[in-house]
């Protein structure tokens, strides 16, 4: 340390006047034949860190799998030939998730096609749109006005597996499937397309109002491959009336203005309204 060399320095220099003036001493002698101390040197700070290397984080490349399903539901011809397809389709994340695609259930050839959301645990299970509890609610609502999938109706959903935990699609779940589920609304073509839900409907319809805006109306539904839009109405969702069944009034008197519209288009209804 500096106070530690100037001691010396002052050490030395009582030494040396000690020898000058004939003072013997073999302390001093020693002292004044050992090396002197090094300069001590001033306190430096402490080294800035170094900065940590930034490592360029490459962006994954945009995905493919809209477009590869878009190919994939064009080349389709018949529905059988899309769910053939949609079997081997490997560009939506849900199908690692699930346990099988589901597709579609009823009539191919049908008039009225219902399109709901996601498949749920009963729907994975199955292998079949709309037949748990909400399914089994959606039955007694066309029922009641002469629909079924046995004779009339074609159901499908715009996500053919179901999320896990049955959380909501992602945008890039949604995009993977929407060309097969418009592919699908090509080739049934029916007369009166339903919309059970928002999701379905501001998804095909390509509109972002609310489904309390959009129900019972009387809508147009247009895609690519379709030389005019399909007549289409959209109506709440039966999991949304399990939920709400005070909201049961509203999903009736939507179910009389499509019974009316049916007639209207000339769709056969069974027993019923």
């Amino acid at each position: 340390m500096v106070a530690d060399t100037e001691t010396e320095r002052a050490l030395r220099g009582l030494m040396a006047w000690w020898r000058d003036a004939g003072v013997e001493s073999a302390e001093a002698a020693a002292i004044l034949a050992a090396p002197a101390l090094a300069p001590a040197r001033g306190l430096q700070a402490p080294a800035a860190p170094a900065k940590p290397a930034v490592r360029k984080v490459s962006r994954p490349p945009p995905s493919t799998a809209p477009d590869d399903a878009r190919k994939l539901a064009d080349a389709a011809s018949t529905l059988a030939e899309l769910r053939a397809a949609l079997e081997d389709f490997e560009g939506c994340t849900l199908k690692k998730t699930a346990r099988q695609t589901v597709f579609s259930d009823g009539v191919e050839d049908a008039p009225v096609m219902v399109v709901g959301e996601a498949p749920g645990r009963d729907e994975d299970a199955e292998g079949r749109p709309f037949v748990g509890r909400s399914g089994q609610l959606l039955d007694r609502m066309l029922d009641s006005i002469g629909l079924n999938r046995q004779s009339n109706v074609f159901i499908s959903n715009v996500i053919f597996w179901r999320p896990p935990g049955n959380r909501p699609p992602t945008q890039g779940e949604i995009a993977a499937c929407v060309p097969f589920i418009e592919r699908a609304v090509t080739l049934v073509r029916p007369k009166l397309l339903i919309l059970a839900g928002g999701f379905a409907a501001q998804t095909l319809l390509k509109r972002d109002d609310g489904v309390m805006r959009l129900r019972g109306k009387r809508l147009t539904c247009g895609l690519p491959a379709l030389t005019e839009p399909l007549h289409a109405m959209v109506m709440l969702h039966p999991a949304y009336l399990l939920r709400r069944p005070q909201d049961k009034r509203l999903a009736w008197a939507d179910l009389l203005a499509f019974a009316a519209w049916a007639d209207e288009v000339g769709i056969q209804r069974g027993p019923g309204l």
